[in-house]
């Protein structure tokens, strides 16, 4: 959970520090002090968009920094240190600033990241709810999406089937799309291919036989400079009419050395080395014969080889730069060869795996429908008992869960156009990566009234409380620690405001629960109350945040009831809010 939020100069704030504990924290004030810059803070720390305009005038920078206890967090835990980032006491510290000029920095346990990196990682942190929410949760897919969390493991599970066979026939769809109308591209792919294969049949190349025919050809083409040479070199070597050569030197050598042996162990070690030279000198004499001996000049062999040479170098110009490049190319190209010469059998075959997916794909989001279905009866009466206990005890949320019907495709469709609808039971559904299903909230606010969707039917008021009832009903289903509401206690006020703030205190059982407000009602049910106070020494406004006593709470709920802090009625009130929000919790 988040035990701490420092912000320096954003907006109003010039330097607050919030802290932050288990329970409920509800954030007052007056209007314009700056309550909202928390909530702002909240979003900057979770990545959200930079605003400059939210750097305090004259100053350099914004910066946000928020600690977070992560000893209960292994996945944050292992993010933050995936990034570089450390803990210290299980607490990470999570930072971002923000120039004047626009840019912006984020970093992560210390370490320097990209904003959307420190998205990733704090955004399981924290739920914000404010009255932008409410639009959201008039969005048919957000509606969904609640569904789907209060559906659980099954839902889950069947969600991800669905979403793992419909990539499948989405892929299988594109290739076959992609072989019947690429048929003629293929048809002339295949016969260059075919040439080509054709062509290093017909020679027939052997591994390495370019280099090794390089080699035999400069033989033959030198073979009397070579012969020449080598006879040569033998001569030197051990020469056949006496005349002076290696052998001979190395050996008289070897006898001057041999004589004084006897004398000194370092000339009988330099006597037994030369005996070695004279040895190899021998066998390399040897050798060097043999090697003039084999060489013979051979026109017809060498112009054999020149012409061989002549039609592997007309294959590596073509097919690579040696020929075991060329053997290459046709071992690819042969399999190319053989799944282009069957394109009949790939179209029949495709066409059978996307009848298959189809099918399996039809009988998954029927067991989806089923099971949202069974899921939204449920929800319906979690959030209808909700918002009974918000002041509501004769609305009912019920979910419609709805599909839309199309015209079946022809029988005899080659390709999958886009939108063709899928059969699910004896139905044809129109479908997405998210299943055939429309999930809509309908609200029937009083007994006797027909149920409506939401923005037809709901006040601000009773959105508000909707989505609150709607969130402690999903409160089981996810893992997240803090929730933050941003004023979604608009529009109400009397009793309701009171059950929303018992409502809200309910959630804090379970989770950590900060709540901008200006309703005194929900504030007594705060288990810490801080105050967004504002001052002026007449030409800068400065705000700060405070945490509440038991006395300064009375007299800020005395503001928030009647606009007056000191007047005995207002401070008998609050006092006797306070005692009842006591007694409720």
């Amino acid at each position: 959970m988040l035990e701490e939020i420092r912000i320096r100069s954003l907006g109003v704030i010039d330097s607050s520090t919030l802290e932050l504990g288990p329970g409920l924290t509800v954030i007052t004030g007056e209007t314009g002090a700056g309550k909202t810059m928390v909530v702002t803070a909240l979003g900057l720390l979770l990545g959200g968009r930079a605003d400059t305009g939210a750097v305090r005038s004259g100053a350099k920078a914004a910066r946000v920094e928020g600690v977070v206890r992560a000893d209960a967090l292994p996945d944050f835990r292992d993010a933050v240190e995936d990034l570089g980032g450390e803990s210290e006491d299980d607490r990470v510290l999570l930072a971002r600033t923000i120039s004047g000029e626009g840019r912006s920095r984020a970093f992560v346990g210390g370490a320097s990241v990209p904003a959307s990196q420190l998205s990733e990682v704090a955004e399981p942190l924290v739920a914000v709810h404010g009255q932008s929410d409410q639009h959201r949760l008039l969005r048919p897919a957000a509606q969904r999406d609640a569904l789907d969390r209060f559906g659980g493991d099954e839902t889950a599970a069947l969600l991800a089937t669905y979403a793992g066979l419909h990539g499948r026939l989405q892929a299988t769809e594109a290739e076959l799309v992609e072989v019947v109308t690429t048929a003629r591209e293929r048809a002339r792919e295949a016969d260059l291919l075919r040439f080509g294969l054709d062509e290093i049949e017909a020679v027939s190349p052997e591994p390495g036989e370019d280099a090794r025919l390089a080699s035999e050809e400069s033989r033959l083409g030198f073979a009397d400079t070579l012969r020449t040479a080598a006879e040569h070199a033998r001569e030197a070597l051990s020469a056949e009419h006496g005349g002076p050569d290696a052998l001979g030197a190395t050996g008289a050598a070897r006898t001057h050395l041999e004589g004084v042996r006897e004398h000194d162990t370092e000339a009988a070690e330099l006597a037994d080395r030369l005996a070695e030279v004279s040895y190899l000198l021998s066998d390399v004499a040897a050798d060097v014969a043999s090697y003039a001996s084999r060489l013979e000049t051979d026109p017809a062999r060498l112009a054999t080889v020149s012409e061989r040479r002549a039609q592997l170098i007309a294959l590596t110009r073509k097919y690579g730069d040696t020929i075991d490049e060329v053997l290459a190319w046709s071992e690819q190209s042969a399999q190319r060869l053989l799944a282009l010469d069957h394109t009949d059998e790939r179209v029949a075959e495709l066409r059978e795996e996307r009848s298959r997916l189809r099918s399996e794909l039809g009988e998954t989001a029927a067991a989806l429908t089923a099971a949202r279905t069974r899921a939204a009866e449920a929800l319906g009466e979690a959030v209808t008992a909700e918002l009974g206990l918000l002041a509501m005890p004769h609305a009912r949320v019920t979910l419609a869960v709805t599909q839309h019907e199309a015209e079946p495709p022809a029988e005899d469709d080659l390709l999958p156009e886009s939108g063709t609808p899928l059969r699910v039971g004896e139905r044809w559904l129109r479908f997405t990566a998210s299943g055939v299903d429309d999930v809509e909230f309908l609200l029937a606010a009083n007994t006797g009234a027909d149920p409506r969707a939401l923005h037809k039917g709901a006040s601000g008021g009773e959105l508000s409380r909707v989505m609150l009832a709607l969130e402690v009903s999903l409160a089981d289903t996810t893992s997240v620690p803090t929730f933050v509401f941003d004023e979604v206690d608009a529009g109400v006020g009397g009793k309701a405001a009171v059950e929303v703030g018992r409502r809200l205190a309910t959630l804090a059982r379970s989770a950590q629960v900060v709540v901008v407000t200006h309703l005194p009602q929900v504030a007594a049910y705060a288990d810490r109350h801080v105050v967004v106070a504002k001052s002026s020494d007449g030409t800068v406004t400065t705000s700060g945040l405070t945490v509440l006593e038991e006395g300064d709470r009375v007299r800020e709920l005395s503001r928030m009831l009647a606009g007056m802090e000191d007047s005995d009625t207002a401070l008998a009130h609050a006092r006797e809010l306070l005692d009842a929000a006591r007694a409720a919790r």
